[in-house]
């Protein structure tokens, strides 16, 4: 699986998401597309104008504002803090305290193109304890 993430410009992307989350370019497509490496599956960075549509049904353009989608990256670490800095030293938004769960932690964070992301620090049990 490999992700991809609009963005207003691949120069802030590419120095956001090496910073936060400790991945390095790959390849690039162009001006329109960089290729992150480092993670667990590959991160593809688009740039997309904010209000053009991403299909023909949409019924709005792109919006860089901050918003929620309910598909979003949940990035898993080993030290949530640590993590929670980084991403903030890279221009980050912390959108809430850090919230104890019996499965781990979870800080619910945005980057710089208004797209959220959560940090999970699983506990030893993990989703085990939950899942049914």
């Amino acid at each position: 699986m490999l992700v991809n993430i609009d963005v207003e410009s691949i120069d802030v992307a590419e120095r956001f998401y090496c910073a936060a989350f400790e991945l390095r370019p790959g390849r690039r497509f162009g001006a329109g597309a960089l290729e992150l490496l480092g993670g667990t599956s590959r991160l593809y960075l688009l740039a997309n104008a904010a209000g053009t549509r991403a299909c023909a049904g949409a019924h709005a353009g792109r919006s860089y504002t901050r918003h929620w989608t309910p598909v979003h990256l949940d990035i898993v670490v080993d030290d949530l803090e640590r993590a929670v800095e980084r991403s903030l030293s890279a221009g980050a938004l912390q959108e809430q305290t850090i919230r104890q769960a019996v499965w781990g932690r979870i800080a619910v964070m945005s980057d710089p193109f208004g797209h959220c992301y959560c940090l999970i620090e699983f506990s030893a049990s993990g989703y085990d304890a939950i899942a049914t």
